[in-house]
C-alpha cells in the first residue's frame, strides 16, 4: 500500500492530510467525499489534469473533453489492465492484483464486459444486452414498483425514516438479486459485501474479504443451476455459447461479479443523491410534483449533477497524453462526475435544472464501455422517485449536518435523515 497510510491508536488507517491538490490528490480524502464540486472547479482553471502519487501513482482529469478523449481512445488506454481507482487485492493471495488488475484464480476473465477489451469485450457485452434491453426492464419494473411501494409504507407509517439506507439502498440490490434468481433475504449482504469491495479503499482485509465472499457464493449458485437450472440470468449465461462452444465458468462468474458491483452500489447512490436533493430542494421537489412531465428530462438531469462513478484505466507501459508523462502502473481515473460539471459543456454546471433540453452527460460513461445496463438504472430512479413522490410530497432533512456521504469508486449517501412535513 502507499506509504501516506499510518493508523491510529485502535489500528484504523488514516492518511496524510491533502496540502495541494493539482500534486497531491485523494480521492478518499474527508474533503473530496464531502464537496467535490469546488475542488473540480479550482482544478479545471489551474491543473485540469492533476497527478498523485497516492495508490500506486494516477491522474485525474476534470474537463468534459478530456475525459471523453481518453475513454473513447481503447488503444492507448485500454480497460484489461484495470478499472479500479486504486490497487485492490485477490482473495487468493497476499500480494496486489484482483480481477481487473491481473488474472485472478478464481475470476480469470476478470469481469467482463467492463474490464475487458475487444474481442472478449465485444461477445461479453453482446450477452447482456438482452437482459437489459427496454423490453426486460419494462418486466423488472413491476417487481420495482412494489418493492418501492412497499418501502414507503414503512416510512409513511412511522412518519420519519433514512430515505438512503431505507429506501435508496434497498431497491438495485433487491433487483439485481430478482434478475440473478437469489433470495431477497440475501439483500442486506449482499449490500455488505458490495460495500466492502467499493468503499473501504484503506481497510486491504475487509475488500480481500467482500471479494472473496461474492465469488464463494457466485460458485456455489452457478454449480446449483448446473444441477438446477432456473429462469434466471445465472441460467441464461451458463446456456450460451460463443463460435459454438459454451462460454465457460469463469466468464459466467465473471459477468454475475460485474451485474451485482456495478448494479448495486452505483444505482443506490443515483437515487439517494436525488433523494438528498429532493429533500434539500423544496422548490424543485414541488415543481417536478406539479409537473410530472419534466420526469424525463429531470431524470437526465439528476444523473448528470450526480452522478456517481469514476472509473479508471491502468497504464502497462509508460505513455503520453497531451504532454504529460504517464508511467506504467499508473491509473488515469475516468472522471465522469467532474466532466458532467464542466462549464464549458453545461451553462450553469452546478444548478439542477429540471427542465435542461442538451444534456450530453457521461453518468453511463462513453465508448465501447458505456453501461450496458443504463436502460435498468433509468428505471429504477425514475420509479424511486415516483413512488416516494406519488404518497410524500412533502418532506424535509431532519439535520443537514446528519446527512453522511461514502465516495471513491462511487460517490453518494450512506445516511439521510427526513421527516414526512
Amino acid at each position: 500500500m502507499s506509504s501516506d497510510i499510518s493508523h491510529d491508536q485502535h489500528g484504523a488507517p488514516i492518511t496524510a492530510p491533502v496540502l495541494d491538490w493539482t500534486s497531491d490528490y485523494d480521492i478518499f480524502d474527508p474533503q473530496y467525499i464531502n464537496d467535490p464540486y469546488g475542488i473540480w472547479a479550482e482544478l479545471r482553471q489551474t491543473c485540469p489534469m492533476a497527478h498523485t502519487d497516492r495508490w500506486g501513482g494516477s491522474w485525474l482529469p476534470t474537463r468534459y473533453a478530456d475525459v471523453y478523449a481518453i475513454a473513447h481512445d481503447i488503444e492507448k488506454f485500454p480497460s484489461g489492465n484495470g478499472i479500479s481507482v486504486v490497487p485492490l487485492v485477490d482473495p487468493a493471495s497476499d500480494g496486489d492484483s484482483v480481477p481487473g488488475n491481473t488474472p485472478s484464480p478464481v475470476l480469470t476473465s476478470g469481469v467482463p464486459p467492463i474490464s475487458a477489451d475487444p474481442p472478449l469485450h465485444t461477445w461479453t457485452r453482446r450477452l447482456i444486452l438482452p437482459t437489459m434491453s427496454p423490453a426486460r426492464v419494462a418486466d423488472y419494473e413491476v417487481f420495482t414498483r412494489d418493492l418501492c411501494h412497499r418501502l414507503v409504507d414503512d416510512v409513511l407509517e412511522s412518519g420519519t425514516g433514512d430515505a438512503a439506507s431505507e429506501y435508496a439502498q434497498q431497491i438495485p440490490v433487491r433487483v439485481i438479486g430478482h434478475i440473478l434468481g437469489v433470495p431477497e433475504d440475501m439483500s442486506a449482504t449482499f449490500t455488505e459485501w458490495v460495500r466492502d469491495v467499493l468503499e473501504f479503499a484503506h481497510d486491504v482485509e475487509r475488500r480481500r474479504n467482500g471479494i472473496s465472499n461474492i465469488i464463494h457464493y457466485l460458485r456455489g449458485a452457478i454449480e446449483a443451476r448446473q444441477a438446477e437450472p432456473q429462469d434466471d440470468f445465472i441460467t441464461e449465461l451458463l446456456n450460451s455459447e460463443h463460435d459454438g462452444e459454451p462460454i465457460g465458468t469463469p466468464v459466467v462468474m465473471g459477468m454475475c461479479a460485474l451485474l451485482l458491483i456495478a448494479g448495486i452500489d452505483t444505482t443506490w447512490s443515483s437515487i439517494g443523491s436525488t433523494m438528498w436533493h429532493l429533500a434539500a430542494h423544496p422548490d424543485d421537489r414541488r415543481r417536478l410534483v406539479a409537473e410530472p412531465n419534466l420526469m424525463p428530462t429531470a431524470i437526465e438531469e439528476f444523473l448528470r449533477v450526480y452522478a456517481p462513478v469514476t472509473m479508471a484505466r491502468r497504464l502497462t507501459e509508460d505513455k503520453q497524453y497531451e504532454g504529460r508523462p504517464m508511467k506504467a502502473g499508473e491509473r488515469i481515473l475516468m472522471n465522469f462526475p467532474a466532466a458532467n460539471r464542466d462549464p464549458e459543456v453545461f451553462p450553469d454546471a452546478d444548478r439542477v435544472i429540471l427542465d435542461r433540453q442538451q444534456n450530453r452527460h457521461l453518468a453511463f460513461g462513453t465508448g465501447i464501455h458505456r453501461c450496458a445496463g443504463s436502460n435498468l438504472a433509468r428505471m429504477e430512479l425514475r420509479v424511486a422517485i415516483e413512488e416516494w413522490l406519488a404518497r410524500i410530497p412533502e418532506f424535509e432533512l431532519i439535520d443537514p449536518a446528519a446527512v453522511t456521504w461514502a465516495g471513491g469508486q462511487v460517490r453518494g449517501p450512506r445516511s439521510i435523515p427526513v421527516r414526512i412535513s
